[in-house]
């Protein structure tokens, strides 16, 4: 295992200093599209039941996906435990809101300073992450969509596709001859180009079924407990709309707003959730509150534990590299 990078105090505080900033922007904005004073109201008219119910399916989402961001570690090599490995993905929630969800490579920062691992070895794991999120949430949508129609068929191209996304994303020669191509069209950064190589090739590692099995089924079953939780909030709320409608409306608006590449999808996944509710007849004085309810309940809620994990993760990271 290679030693630790001594830490450099200035530059590391200097990175943190901007990470929590960007992370209070995001929290600024995220809570200005929303609105604070609507969401307060909304909450009070909810029992302290189903509040807890729509938590712990959200807690259930993140605890599948920290179970599989173990997995992958481990497929991958990083000589890290259960414990460390979900300290690591549930802290790196707090960084949800920076724009793009860069924030979130904090990740790859605690791992180098823990294991020794440069960010190139360890980026693969953040990409194998977010194309299971990604498959899993195509696969979900396509069902979902499927059986609210009655149309299983007519949703087998997406299935299809959700299914293919992340053998596409484990094939190395495939990534590696694109950065090739990226890199002789720019001219510029050959040590940069070099090590998106190397980690490109590193995918290899994740070309085994039942790693793939892990990955969109844990990611699947996840996404599928926040859905669930949105279809019993407009129940609670008096608009059934039926399970797999709330199931697609929350996936579609989810993946909306990550689209915009904005914090946390700012403005794009309330946008898309509303305007979805309205198509199937849910009036605006339930759709707008319950849209904030389950932001509140499911990236809120994130945000929230991602922040307390947090400093506990930078310590451990910091002695680690003492």
């Amino acid at each position: 295992m290679l030693a630790p990078s001594p830490a450099r105090p200035g530059r590391e505080q200097a990175l943190m200093f901007g990470l929590i900033a960007l992370v209070g922007l995001g929290l600024w904005s995220l809570g200005t599209a929303t609105g604070w004073a609507e969401i307060g109201a909304q909450l009070v008219r909810l029992q302290p039941w189903q509040v807890a119910i729509l938590l712990a399916l959200s807690a259930g989402n993140y605890l599948l996906r920290g179970l599989r961001w173990h997995g992958l570690a481990r497929r991958l090599g990083l000589p890290t435990g259960f414990a460390q490995n979900l300290r690591h993905y549930l802290g790196g929630f707090a960084m949800s809101v920076t724009p793009g969800r860069l924030g979130e490579l904090v990740r790859m920062r605690w791992l180098k300073r823990e294991t020794g691992w440069a960010i190139e070895r360890t980026a693969p794991l953040a990409v194998m992450d977010r194309t299971g999120d990604l498959a899993a949430m195509a696969l979900l949508l396509a069902l979902g969509l499927g059986l609210a129609r009655g149309d299983i068929a007519g949703a087998a191209p997406l299935v299809l596709l959700a299914l293919t996304a992340p053998l596409i994303a484990t094939r190395p020669r495939l990534l590696a001859a694109c950065v090739t191509r990226l890199y002789r069209a720019l001219g510029r950064f050959p040590r940069l180009f070099a090590r998106a190589r190397g980690a490109a090739r590193l995918l290899a590692r994740f070309c085994h079924g039942p790693t793939l099995a892990l990955l969109l089924g844990l990611g699947f079953l996840g996404w599928l407990a926040e859905g669930y939780a949105f279809h019993l909030l407009l129940g609670f709320m008096g608009a059934e709309i039926g399970l797999w409608k709330a199931v697609s409306i929350f996936v579609f608006a989810t993946l909306a707003g990550g689209l915009t590449g904005a914090p946390g999808g700012l403005g794009g996944a309330e946008a898309a959730m509303v305007a979805l509710l309205s198509l199937e007849g849910v009036p605006l004085e339930i759709s707008v509150p319950a849209t904030a309810v389950i932001r509140l309940t499911t990236l809120w809620f994130a945000i929230a534990i991602g922040l307390a994990v947090f400093p506990v993760a930078e310590r451990a990271a910091v002695r680690a590299a003492a």
